[in-house]
C-alpha cells in the first residue's frame, strides 16, 4: 500500500517506507522528529532524586566487588573462574536515572527492544548505594543481590522452558548490567568490547525509559516474548560461539611494560585473551606499546618506587576493566659495585626499585584480588642473581634475593584465598636492564666474546624476552602451582633450584 508511510512495531521500533531510499529516510526523520516534538511539549521531570550517602564509594573500589560477585566458578576445572570485564558509565543522564526514588520500578521494568535481551538479559541488577568506608557491608549486599538475581533468572528460565517443551539449555544467570545509585552503571562482558556493548545498550535504555517516564510509564514486552527472543537460535548466533582463549575475561597488569621483557609479556597475555594494562615510569612509551598491541590495551604511568603512583595506577585499571587477576611485577634496573665499597645510597636506591617496588605492586594487586574473592596470580621477575650472584653485582642481587623470599611469603600467606605467587629467574636477556654496553662490559670482564657471553649456558642458546614472556604465561595458566621459580636461562646448574 503506497499510502503507508511507516509502521510502528509495538515495543520494538519503527519502520518507514518510500518509493526510494531517500524518501524512506526522510520519512523516518519526520516521524522521529514528530515524536521528539511531542515529548518536548508534554514532558515533565521523569525522576525525583533519592537521598543518597554524602560520601559514595569510588568506582575503583566498587567495581572489583561487583566483578567478583558476578564471577562463576568453573564446574570443570578446580580453581578456574568465568570472569567478566566491566565498563563504567556515569554521565548526567545515567546518574539522574540510577539516583531516582523509583529506580527499583522503572530500572527493573525491562529492555527497550527484544534484541537487547540477548546482550544484556531482560533486566539489570540493582544494588544499594555504596558508602565510602563500608565496603564490607556493600560486598555482602552485592553478593546477596547477585544470588537473588541468579535465582530469579533460573525461575524465569524454568517457567518459560516448560512452555516450549523443555528443549532449551539455560545460559549463565549473571547480570550484564548493574545499576549502582550514587555511582552509575556497569556493563559486563567477557571482553572489553562486549562490556562496552552492554554499557552502550544500557545507556540507550536509560535514554528511552527516561523519555517514556517523562510522558507516562515505560512498559516492556511480555516475559514470554523476551524469552523467545533470548533463546531463539538465530538470535543466539549473533553472539557467536567461537572457542574462547585461555585468559578470556581476565585482566593482567604488567609493570616495566615499555621494556623488552615487559612488552613481550604484555603481548603474550593479550594474545591469550587477557585485557592488559601496561604500566611504566615512561607514560608515553607505555601508551605507545599499548597502541601497538591494540584492542583495549591500556598504557599508564606508574613509578613503582612511589606508593601513591602504584595505588593510582591500580585504581585506574580497576576503573577501566573492573579489577585485576594477574599482576606481573617486572619493573627493575641494575646497579653494580663491589659490595664492601659501594655507597649506601646506591643500595637503598636499588632496594626501592628491585624489592620495595615488587612489594608495592603485589600489595596493591592483592587488595583488589581479595575484594573480588576469585583468587589471582602474582608473577615476579626475580633474576638468577637471587640464587647465583655475579661479581660486583651485589647492589642488584641483594634486593632480588629478598624478592625471591617475598614470592614465597605471598604464596604462603594468600594461598588459602586462591592467590598464587610465582617467579621467573631469567638471565642475560637483551633489554633496558642488560644493555649493549653492559653486555660488552660483562663479556669483557669474563674474557669472552659477546656472542659467547650471551650463549654461555648448557644449551648454548641465547635467551630472548619472548622466552621469559612464555614462562610467565605458563605460570599464569598453571592453576595448581604456587611458590614456583622457573629458570629461563638456557641452563645454569649454579642457579638451578629444586
Amino acid at each position: 500500500d503506497p499510502s503507508v508511510e511507516g509502521l510502528i512495531l509495538v515495543k520494538h521500533g519503527i519502520f518507514s517506507f518510500g518509493a526510494d531510499a531517500r524518501e524512506a529516510y526522510e520519512r523516518m526523520i519526520a516521524l522521529v522528529t514528530s515524536a521528539e516534538e511531542r515529548l518536548a511539549r508534554q514532558r515533565k521531570p521523569a525522576f525525583t532524586s533519592a537521598t543518597l550517602p554524602a560520601c559514595p564509594a569510588r568506582v575503583a573500589d566498587v567495581a572489583p566487588i561487583i566483578r567478583g560477585a558476578c564471577s562463576l566458578p568453573d564446574d570443570k576445572t578446580e580453581g578456574a573462574w568465568k570472569r567478566f570485564i566491566l565498563e563504567f558509565r556515569g554521565n548526567d543522564a545515567v546518574m539522574n536515572f540510577v539516583n531516582g526514588t523509583e529506580v527499583a520500578r522503572y530500572g527493573q521494568a525491562g529492555v527497550v527492544t527484544p534484541d537487547h535481551n540477548i546482550r544484556i538479559k531482560s533486566r539489570p541488577l540493582l544494588v544499594a548505594a555504596p558508602v565510602d568506608g563500608d565496603l564490607s557491608g556493600f560486598k555482602d549486599q552485592v553478593r546477596g543481590a547477585v544470588a537473588a538475581f541468579g535465582q530469579r533468572y533460573q525461575d524465569y528460565f524454568t517457567r518459560n522452558n516448560a512452555r516450549v517443551g523443555g528443549i532449551k539449555t539455560m545460559l549463565d544467570p549473571m547480570p550484564r548490567v548493574v545499576l549502582v545509585p550514587g555511582v552509575g552503571l556497569f556493563g559486563l562482558g567477557r571482553s572489553k568490547k562486549d562490556a562496552k556493548i552492554a554499557a552502550d545498550l544500557a545507556e540507550a535504555a536509560v535514554a528511552t525509559i527516561t523519555d517514556a517516564e517523562a510522558v507516562g510509564r515505560f512498559e516492556p514486552l511480555p516475559e514470554s516474548d523476551l524469552f523467545d527472543v533470548e533463546y531463539w537460535s538465530l538470535e543466539q548466533e549473533k553472539l557467536g560461539n567461537a572457542k574462547e582463549l585461555p585468559l578470556a575475561g581476565q585482566v593482567a597488569i604488567i609493570t616495566g611494560a615499555a621494556g623488552a621483557i615487559g612488552f613481550a609479556t604484555a603481548k603474550a597475555f593479550a594474545a591469550a585473551g587477557a585485557e592488559v594494562a601496561l604500566l611504566d615510569v615512561d607514560e608515553a612509551a607505555a601508551q605507545g606499546k599499548a597502541k601497538t598491541i591494540g584492542g583495549a590495551a591500556l598504557g599508564l604511568r606508574c613509578d613503582v618506587t612511589d606508593a601513591a603512583s602504584v595505588k593510582d595506577a591500580f585504581a585506574q585499571v580497576a576503573s577501566a576493566f573492573g579489577g585485576v587477576d594477574i599482576a606481573v611485577s617486572n619493573a627493575g634496573a641494575a646497579w653494580q659495585g663491589r659490595i664492601g665499597e659501594v655507597d649506601e645510597a646506591v643500595l637503598r636506591q636499588s632496594f626501592e626499585l628491585n624489592f620495595y617496588g615488587h612489594q608495592r605492586v603485589a600489595q596493591a594487586a592483592v587488595k583488589i584480588m581479595r575484594a573480588q574473592d576469585t583468587g589471582g596470580c602474582l608473577l615476579f621477575n626475580v633474576s638468577k642473581q637471587a640464587v647465583n650472584p655475579g661479581p660486583d653485582f651485589g647492589p642488584y642481587g641483594l634486593p632480588k634475593a629478598a624478592t625471591l623470599f617475598l614470592v614465597r611469603q605471598y604464596a604462603l600467606d594468600y594461598g588459602s584465598e586462591g592467590i598464587r605467587a610465582n617467579a621467573v629467574n631469567a638471565d642475560r636477556i637483551r633489554s633496558g636492564l642488560l644493555t649493549e654496553d653492559m653486555i660488552a662490559s660483562r663479556s669483557k670482564a669474563r674474557g669472552l666474546s659477546e656472542q659467547a657471553y650471551m650463549r654461555g649456558n648448557l644449551l648454548g642458546r641465547e635467551v630472548a624476552a619472548e622466552d621469559v614472556a612464555q614462562a610467565f604465561l605458563a605460570q599464569a595458566l598453571a592453576l595448581k602451582t604456587t611458590a614456583d621459580v622457573t629458570t629461563v636461562d638456557g641452563g645454569n646448574i649454579a642457579a638451578a633450584l629444586r
